[in-house]
């Protein structure tokens, strides 16, 4: 029987969710010659299609403002910077607002504000009249510490991973849909290419975006990933007041879900909580059950900001999976002592608002580039190290 030669690029990159399509379209930007894009399922149909599109540079970890700060800029200029006026990203403008109680919180909030305005980003503290002025449907307590990002805002994460897919399609990338990959090609310590369902393919450099499956790199290399998935609730309620368009983002610290909410299909609110979510035993992407329970819990401190909505309805209901390492951040960058493999996993949550900055910094570091930002501080041996990136909120997806 005829064997099947195996097909060589310059580099593969496994997953086209938002942060494998920004990556590849990079590539393909910067010359990195010809780029190949495996995706087990659908373009977009991953944990992509679960983000909740929030965008906001505001985080306490310093790192994570630089690489959020890029990427606002690329979200702002969406159609420009990928040189397709049909580009669009959906983005709504419509501010930041986040609230700490008295006491650490609200100290490490302050902390974050000032280190937000010293890499020139306008983040101000406000009082709570100005909080009631920007979400009238919301209460605030005058001891709380407030603060407001204008230049932040939602976007729709499906429409930014089609449009980046497209991008790096026009610049000669291949992506190959309903194909799975089943291990690296190594010899020793040095990849390369891959084992697939549609046959091997060769490539020096391969590069992981593979977000709650990089678990499987584990297997395949040996390296301990230290990521898991965790499986979170997101409600839809329609409450006796619309949460508009026009109203701001909140990020809710002084409750005990850390809790967030946007504008949601014109009136309603989206609502669901940032702290840890159902430990999954394996990557599992299916729809999981929001228990009654779980509801209630929410709703409950829904209700505690939002007067009123107590007997708000519940519209809709779904599950989305983080891919959740110990600090709550990423992994980026080499992977020693394996050659040619990056990796870019492990954003618990807010791997949507940085994906172009991700994007463009792994095919700089692969292609041997100065990096934009250093991605020192997210290499995977922080783990071992104890260098990790907990930010000044503890564990949890504001970081």
């Amino acid at each position: 029987m005829h064997k099947q030669m195996s097909q060589h690029f310059d580099a593969i990159v496994i997953g086209a969710g938002v942060i494998g399509t920004s990556v590849a379209y990079h590539l393909a930007s910067l010359g990195g010659g010809t780029v190949l894009v495996l995706e087990r399922g659908q373009i977009g149909t991953g944990t992509t299609s679960q983000s909740s599109g929030i965008l906001r540079t505001h985080y306490s970890v310093p790192e994570n403002v630089a690489l959020a700060k890029m990427s606002w800029g690329v979200f702002k200029d969406f159609a420009n910077y990928l040189d397709d006026p049909e580009a669009f990203s959906g983005l709504v403008q419509c501010g930041y607002l986040i609230a700490a109680d008295e006491g650490p919180q609200a100290d490490a909030l302050l902390q974050s504000i000032q280190s937000q305005n010293q890499q020139g980003i306008d983040m101000q503290r406000i009082n709570a009249q100005q909080a009631r002025t920007l979400l009238p449907i919301a209460h605030f307590d005058d001891r709380a510490v407030l603060g407001f990002e204008p230049e932040a805002g939602f976007a729709d994460a499906y429409m930014v991973n089609t449009a980046f897919a497209r991008a790096a399609r026009r610049r000669g990338v291949k992506i190959m849909e309903g194909v799975e990959v089943h291990g690296l090609r190594m010899t020793g310590n040095t990849v390369h290419g891959v084992r697939t369902s549609a046959g091997d393919f060769d490539a020096n450099t391969v590069i992981s975006t593979q977000n709650m499956w990089a678990s499987e790199l584990s297997q395949w290399s040996g390296v301990a990933t230290h990521v898991k998935p965790e499986r979170h609730a997101v409600l839809s309620l329609d409450g006796p007041q619309p949460y508009t368009h026009q109203m701001p983002v909140f990020k809710d610290l002084a409750s005990s879900g850390m809790m967030y909410y946007r504008s949601y299909g014109g009136r309603q609110m989206l609502a669901s909580e940032g702290t840890r979510g159902e430990v999954l035993a394996a990557p599992d992407n299916d729809q999981g059950n929001v228990s009654l329970d779980t509801i209630v819990e929410v709703v409950e401190q829904v209700a505690e900001r939002f007067p009123g909505f107590e007997s708000a309805g519940l519209a809709s209901s779904w599950t989305g999976v983080y891919d959740v390492t110990p600090d709550w951040n990423p992994v980026l960058g080499p992977v020693p002592p394996i050659q040619g493999l990056a990796v870019a996993y492990g954003f618990s949550g807010h791997g949507f608002k940085l994906s172009p900055g991700v994007g463009r910094l792994l095919a700089q570091s692969v292609l041997g580039l100065p990096t934009d930002v250093s991605l020192a501080p997210y290499a995977l041996e922080r783990f071992t190290t104890g260098r990790l990136l907990v930010g000044k909120y503890g564990a949890g997806a504001v970081s």
